[in-house]
């Protein structure tokens, strides 16, 4: 099969088109054929050598959309010719096929294009995890999205709503990404720079319950502020 890596960490320039052997999928595997793959920043830190270096030819890609070509002997949510979206712990998006467990597969929706559904596995559930199980926010809470317009802040202003957030504040690097973020959903947005006394005086002084963060090694993790 046809896929896209490295074998040397570095800029966009290392990754080159490689024939590689079809992935088998164990008995609790589903095997997908890509249609569509999500690009999110940890395939940019997977290429930079973020996560260690490579371990032969890398393939990168977290997310996929595709339709089921085959499945292991324990699968039986999924079936051949189901078009899905899956999660790749392991990543191997960036190819023609990609494998991975029963458990990071799901049918497509009816009406939601595959285009669409490759860029869910990954984000959506994270921004679910941080807010919902890390952050326990509640119905009439506030919570505060740094990164407003990255993968995880994208989905998060959703997900925020539909946990029931009487207000979704976000915050922006620069003043030219105030006009994509402000399409996400967002009660008001900030830049960066300056942005605590600016929520504060959004918020009458008050602050908000749970802000979304961006860690400096661990991505993106979830602090209770009030």
């Amino acid at each position: 099969m046809r896929a896209i890596g490295f074998d040397t960490v570095g800029g966009p320039e290392v990754l080159v088109e490689a024939q590689l052997p079809r992935p088998r999928p164990g008995a609790g595997d589903v095997l997908v054929e890509v249609a569509f793959a999500g690009v999110n920043f940890a395939e940019v830190q997977h290429r930079r050598g973020e996560f260690g270096d490579p371990d032969g030819f890398d393939v990168p890609g977290l997310e996929v959309a595709g339709t089921v070509v085959q499945v292991g002997s324990r699968v039986a949510s999924v079936r051949p010719g189901d078009v899905v979206a899956a999660y790749l712990p392991g990543f191997g998006g960036y190819a023609e096929l990609a494998v991975t467990s029963e458990a990071f597969v799901a049918r497509v929706p009816a009406g939601l294009a595959p285009e669409v559904a490759a860029g869910v596995p990954c984000v959506y559930p994270t921004a679910y995890g941080v807010l919902a199980d890390a952050g326990r926010l509640a119905p009439g809470e506030t919570v505060l999205i740094h990164a407003a317009t990255g993968g995880v802040g994208s989905a998060a202003a959703g997900v925020a709503r539909s946990l029931g957030a009487s207000a979704v504040y976000g915050t922006v690097g620069s003043a030219a990404k105030l006009d994509l973020a402000d399409r996400l959903g967002y009660d008001r947005l900030f830049e960066r720079d300056g942005f605590a006394e600016q929520v504060l005086q959004a918020t009458g002084g008050r602050g908000v319950d749970v802000v979304l963060e961006r860690g400096e090694t661990t991505g993106k993790m979830v602090l209770r502020v009030a």
